[in-house]
């Protein structure tokens, strides 16, 4: 089992930065990847970036640019910058990870972008 705990969400005005954080515990050896998904209201959940163990990145094309995603395996915790933050960024932004085809997902942090 793989335990994931967010945080580093919040309110911040259109234009700011938010970073956010997720700490991975329990199985965490053989994680195949980490990322971020989210689920603005009233949407279904949609991703927004991932790494892999080798260091590959893949981010959605609305946020490519603005946010960053990085992983400190000696921390097991992988992180999310986000620059330029526009409202329709506004959701809930849940971590992610894989392992042996299995999924886990941590308990989710608002982050809510004000015009």
């Amino acid at each position: 089992q793989v335990q994931l705990v967010e945080s580093g969400g919040g309110l911040v005005q259109a234009g700011g930065s938010l970073r956010l954080s997720c700490a991975a515990s329990g199985s965490t050896f053989s994680i195949n990847a980490m990322g971020w998904y989210r689920q603005p209201p009233g949407k279904e959940r949609e991703l927004v970036a991932t790494i892999f163990s080798g260091g590959t990145t893949n981010y959605a094309g609305s946020v490519r640019g603005r946010f960053t995603i990085s992983r400190d395996n000696a921390k097991n915790t992988v992180y999310l910058q986000m620059n330029t933050l526009k409202p329709e960024d506004t959701a809930i932004y849940y971590c992610h990870a894989a392992r042996f085809y299995t999924d886990y997902w941590g308990q989710g942090t608002q982050v809510t972008v004000s015009e």
